[in-house]
């Protein structure tokens, strides 16, 4: 396999010793590594260093033309197979989703066509302020994917997230990204996972949610990046970590994962709705608490918006995958759904049956298609679960083409 080329930007942060020990070990995989660094970043650790690391220039200055038959920025853009953004802070972040380009990292990667792969590193509040939010949103529409920093111990003395992820597992997504062999069943796809709870408020105290940890939507997520997807994570509120290298959309209510599902749909190969949804909300949401009164309280719901059904009215080209958690006639409801809301596989299952809850480890599903056939299961881990389920989509995207070539 021929060498790939990777351009690393390095932006200011203390994280950018990082990025140097990045440099080393994606020269040592095998790559072709060439660096460009802002003023910023400068400050922290020397071009010399990553000179030394990579064996190649390193650029920092849009006018500084090395070889003055090429424009620099756009030779450099041209050239690599993946750009990778390590650390990137907020600033970088939101000139970038703002089409600023006002040094030779925000110019190169305004005229980048490559993947662009954005490792941020900043305080745990700056990284949860609403601008810098809205910027990686924007950036995500864009089609850049994101390598979700880590918790932990930072710089600045507070524990949380924002730490850039560990080098060795840049490399590592790396590798699978640009080394993994074109076999792999979802290479190119683009998948679109819904996963965790959602809630509903009443005041500003209380809410309504279910027992949905998030875990069987996590394991799709993280296996169809495995087997060569680009994978979108729709989120409600959940406590295990998202998966390095899948794009993370944070939604705690029904209404918000309905505008962050709709606003990525179109561009998706495959939707899969894990997410357990509220039905209802409470009509009225209280803006101070409510106060406990003798006797008893009557709540008033309406019915939140239907995801999977919308979807299914929608879809064009897409593989709709929904699930169905049921106590009770689980075939029955299962195929009703199928046909209800218009989806290709219907993943069912009883939670009240042994192993297959919410929040366990393991699961007991059968996997529905739309012309009666199905695949039943017996207890797996959730990640056998995801893997068998995506194997199936993979089946049924060969069938559907196949059937074209036919046509």
């Amino acid at each position: 396999m021929d060498k790939k080329n990777i351009l690393l930007c390095v932006t200011g942060g203390i994280a950018v010793y990082k990025a140097a020990a990045l440099t080393s070990k994606l020269s040592q995989a095998n790559f072709n590594v060439k660096v460009m660094m802002t003023a910023s970043a400068m400050e922290f650790v020397t071009p010399l260093t990553f000179q030394a690391m990579s064996r190649n220039d390193v650029y920092f200055d849009t006018f500084d033309e090395k070889d003055s038959a090429k424009i620099a920025h756009i030779d450099l853009a041209d050239w690599a197979d993946l750009i990778i953004v390590a650390p990137a802070t907020a600033n970088t972040i939101g000139k970038l989703a703002n089409g600023i380009a006002d040094d030779m990292v925000t110019t190169t990667l305004l005229a980048a066509t490559a993947p662009v792969w954005i490792a941020p590193a900043m305080n745990v509040h700056m990284y949860d302020h609403p601008a810098v939010k809205k910027n990686i949103e924007t950036l995500h529409t864009f089609g850049h994917r994101f390598i979700e920093p880590s918790e932990g111990f930072l710089a600045c003395g507070y524990i949380g997230k924002g730490r850039l992820e560990e080098p060795e597992k840049i490399v590592n997504l790396v590798q699978d990204k640009l080394t993994k062999p074109s076999k792999q069943p979802l290479q190119n796809k683009k998948v679109l996972i819904t996963a965790g709870p959602t809630r509903e408020h009443v005041d500003p105290i209380r809410f309504f949610t279910n027992h949905s940890s998030g875990k069987m939507g996590y394991a799709i997520a993280a296996k169809a990046l495995e087997l060569g997807a680009e994978v979108t994570l729709v989120s409600g509120p959940v406590t295990i970590p998202a998966p390095a290298g899948v794009n993370v959309i944070q939604i705690e209510t029904a209404e918000e994962m309905k505008i962050a599902v709709m606003q990525h749909y179109r561009e998706m190969d495959i939707i899969i709705k894990s997410a357990a949804v509220a039905d209802y909300r409470p009509a009225v949401h209280h803006s101070e608490k409510i106060k406990k009164k003798d006797g008893a309280m009557v709540m008033e719901f309406e019915r939140t918006a239907d995801i999977l059904k919308t979807l299914g009215q929608e879809k064009e080209h897409q593989i709709l995958v929904g699930f169905a958690a049921e106590t009770q006639d689980v075939e029955y409801y299962a195929m009703k759904k199928l046909q209800d809301k218009n989806a290709d596989i219907i993943v069912a299952n009883n939670v009240k049956q042994e192993g297959a809850g919410f929040s366990g480890d393991t699961n007991i599903v059968t996997i529905y298609h739309r012309d009666g056939s199905k695949k039943e299961l017996p207890l797996l881990s959730k990640e056998k679960v995801a893997e068998a389920l995506l194997l199936e989509v993979d089946k049924l995207i060969k069938q559907k083409v196949q059937g074209q070539d036919l046509l």
